[in-house]
């Protein structure tokens, strides 16, 4: 059985699927499952909206393949009243997928509650990062003596990550105890927060290790891989009750609702350090890769492919997604 993922890659430091899913497409090169030609493989695995173009064309040209839906979101709740690309993204996997892969039980519940249909087969597999990158080896050792470093990312502008926090540790974090870094891209400049600019993969590991603490405030992230990096790196993490930030966190950190909250708890962690440090417990690439591969396997034998497309569908779908381009062009 080999697998193709449908999706179009970056080296740049770009979003978390694309970090992820190059982890994930290593995993399966390794594990001699990985077929770069789409036409060869047997199973395509697809994310969310991307490529829907071309992957309408290819369902439609090859209806014997299984096609496996990663799903993201919901969009809304990140892109304020854009419940058109969830309602296509649901149609997408109505109509081509065999499978859905849910990033945790957050995702789809609210999924769910926003009208997506259950499929046949559905499960939830967190995600995870390459451990070639992220992982402990030389990751620094936390001195209370010292003043402990704290550290944010995010790749997006979007103010949804947590800006507003972000914000307000930068008017209000004791800069004689702590020491804060924000890497990524930010809407607006700090005053005392040390900013660096997005960074590749290998250098931003670099960065995480040289801290102590990670702070996460995004609202409804389904799965954050910026937190599962960092907690990777050896960092236990403070992070906003929302989202899908409980299930990754559970007892290798603390959780907040308000922003005011966050000073209290980051004084819990360095007063306790190792206990929070000790207790960061996540699957790996490896046991989150083969629980990709044998969920795909699982499909693959069933070999589910009564409810096929039919040229109704194509069409119905390719108007969506043209409907979904001109709306786009007309916000932008």
């Amino acid at each position: 059985m080999k697998i193709n993922i449908f999706f179009p890659f970056s080296d740049k430091p770009l979003g978390g699927g694309n970090q992820f899913l190059k982890a994930l497409r290593n995993y399966f090169i390794e594990k001699k499952n990985y077929e770069p030609n789409p036409v060869k493989s047997d199973v395509i695995l697809f994310n969310s909206h991307h490529k829907i173009k071309e992957l309408i064309k290819f369902r439609k040209k090859y209806p014997e393949k299984i096609f496996i839906h990663r799903i993201d979101g919901p969009v809304t709740f990140i892109r304020k009243n854009d419940n058109f690309t969830d309602k296509l993204i649901y149609k997408i996997n109505d109509y081509i997928a065999d499978a859905t892969i849910f990033q945790s039980e957050w995702s789809r519940k609210k999924n769910n509650e926003l009208g997506i249909k259950n499929k046949k087969y559905e499960t939830i597999i967190i995600n995870a990062p390459n451990p070639e990158i992220f992982n402990k080896l030389n990751k620094k050792y936390f001195e209370p003596s010292k003043k402990a470093k704290l550290i944010a990312t995010s790749w997006s502008y979007n103010m949804s990550k947590g800006f507003e926090t972000y914000k307000y540790l930068d008017e209000n974090l004791d800069f004689s105890k702590y020491e804060m870094t924000f890497c990524g891209n930010s809407p607006f400049e700090f005053k005392n927060i040390k900013h660096i600019k997005p960074l590749p993969s290998n250098e931003l590991a670099e960065q995480l290790k040289q801290h102590d603490i990670y702070i996460t405030a995004s609202q409804n992230d389904p799965c954050s891989n910026s937190l599962i990096e960092a907690l990777h790196c050896g960092l236990p993490a403070v992070v906003l009750n929302d989202g899908g930030h409980p299930e990754i966190i559970r007892k290798g950190g603390l959780i907040f609702n308000k922003k005011e909250e966050i000073l209290n708890l980051i004084e819990k962690i360095t007063s306790n350090y190792a206990f929070y440090a000790q207790n960061i417990d996540l699957p790996d690439m490896n046991k989150t890769g083969n629980r990709y591969y044998e969920f795909i396997k699982q499909v693959f034998e069933h070999n589910n492919t009564n409810d096929k497309l039919s040229f109704t569908d194509i069409i119905n779908v390719q108007l969506k997604v043209l409907m979904y381009r001109f709306l786009k062009q007309i916000k932008q």
